[in-house]
């Protein structure tokens, strides 16, 4: 939007620069806050594969064949080089971001070795009873199923078998990210699927044959307003929740509505200390104001050092997606996924498992999970501590 295409290549506007014109030539942040915005998740200044210019990368590119890049100069495709034909996944394959994907036929981290049955007999042993290639869990590498495992425990992991056609996360309830029982602990685990011990019933051995109300009944009564039983975050057993992990009084309610923790920030501050948490939410103290009490109502700025400390290195004020208030944005509160120091960030793009962000084990921050101690993973969905957290 700062210049024209002219035969492939840009001429940018006075005022920008760049091979897509994205770099302003004079830049009104500090080097602090721009340094800020090129830091990648392990806050490395655009992964150091790259300088900061107003906010954005500009990643190295020596020989100008564009092999490193990204928003964080996260991606090097030299690494896709092999070391003798040196050539891009040695003619047998695509790069991408660094790794190589293989035509059928190769494989090897640079496609560099070659199968010795056909492509068609390749397809055939690594399809799946339900006719995806390794039931869409795993990668198949001539013939054989290299299974995309979650978390591994004992013999095999949670996704086994030939064509990876096994998926025991399917014995887990949701409460049962929190431990390793499977089927509830009231039956046997069998290729993902629960086969229940005596009086016991519904498809994770989750319902007691004595109780008075059907497995759908009791679901219900779990449910209450959520979409999932117990809110996701507790045990439902004949119509009554126990909330999970035990021990935390910060899930409670009577389907485990209330999750605490939404009132904490990063560093584990309750409501930056300026208000009370209540079922999640934050009630703030007079005089602040925000999702967690973060922003004083007072001001000593003038309403124009105030703009222009919102403004993101394009010029836009907080990204057109919220207002500005004393130096800071103020993200829509209707668009519950926008985030970010300028409204930059989408925290849709989070990973989710279970149908919840992070898994409800940690806070999204810029479209990446930042995980609560004990919780790793993309989404926060693998527990690494011996015990209950």
């Amino acid at each position: 939007g700062h210049g024209k295409c002219d035969c492939g290549k840009c001429k940018c506007d006075e005022g920008w620069y760049g091979e897509a014109c994205q770099y302003p030539t004079t830049c009104n942040l500090t080097r602090k806050k721009s340094n800020e915005m090129c830091k990648n998740s392990q806050d490395i200044i655009c992964s150091g594969a790259g300088t900061c210019q107003c906010g954005r990368c500009k990643c190295a590119d020596s020989e100008g064949n564009g092999l490193v890049y990204g928003k964080f100069c996260e991606c090097d495709d030299r690494e896709c080089i092999d070391d003798e034909t040196e050539e891009i996944c040695t003619g047998h394959g695509k790069c991408y971001c660094g790794n190589c994907y293989c035509e059928a036929g190769w494989h090897g981290d640079k496609c560099e070795f070659q199968c010795d049955i056909t492509p068609w007999e390749i397809k055939k042993r690594c399809t799946s009873p339900d006719g995806k290639i390794c039931s869409n869990r795993g990668t198949c590498v001539c013939g054989e199923c290299t299974c995309h495992d979650v978390d591994p425990t004992g013999d095999w992991g949670d996704i086994h078998g030939d064509t990876c056609e096994c998926d025991e996360r399917n014995c887990k309830a949701v409460y049962d990210r929190y431990s390793d029982d499977f089927c509830s602990g009231h039956g046997q685990c069998n290729c993902g699927r629960c086969d229940c011990k005596e009086g016991w019933t519904g498809k994770k051995c989750e319902h007691p044959r004595s109780c008075p109300l059907s497995v759908e009944e009791s679901a219900k009564k779990c449910q209450g307003n959520s979409n999932l039983p117990c809110s996701g975050r507790g045990r439902c057993e004949c119509g009554q929740c126990t909330c999970f992990p035990p021990g935390d009084n910060r899930i409670h309610g009577k389907n485990c509505e209330c999750d605490d923790r939404q009132c904490e920030n990063v560093d584990g501050n309750v409501c930056g200390g300026h208000g009370i948490c209540s079922c999640g939410r934050c009630v703030c103290q007079d005089g602040w104001f925000g999702k967690l009490c973060q922003h004083s109502r007072k001001c000593n700025m003038t309403e124009e050092e105030s703009r222009s400390l919102c403004e993101s290195a394009d010029g836009i004020l907080c990204s057109g997606k919220g207002s500005c208030h004393c130096g800071k944005c103020i993200c829509s509160s209707q668009e519950w996924y926008i985030s970010g120091d300028f409204c930059e960030c989408d925290d849709r793009d989070c990973d989710k498992h279970d149908g919840l962000i992070c898994t409800g084990n940690g806070v999204c921050s810029c479209g990446n999970c930042e995980c609560w101690e004990g919780w790793n993973g993309n989404a926060c969905e693998i527990w690494l501590g011996r015990e209950y957290p």
